[in-house]
């Protein structure tokens, strides 16, 4: 087997382990909430009416 191809192996299977830890340490904090003020809920303005109905 060419070392290119150990190589490529040996990089690959790091960061597959490198994401299984970030992932199952729950490090990242994905999703919209990460972007937006601490005490912000949803940054998306309504466009329903009090009456349920679309202006």
């Amino acid at each position: 087997m060419p070392r290119w191809v150990k190589v490529s192996g040996i990089v690959a299977l790091a960061v597959a382990l490198a994401l299984v830890v970030v992932l199952l340490t729950g490090a990242g904090g994905h999703g919209p909430g990460r972007h937006m003020p601490s005490g912000v809920t949803s940054g998306v303005p309504s466009t329903v009416t009090e009456h349920g109905e679309h202006p």
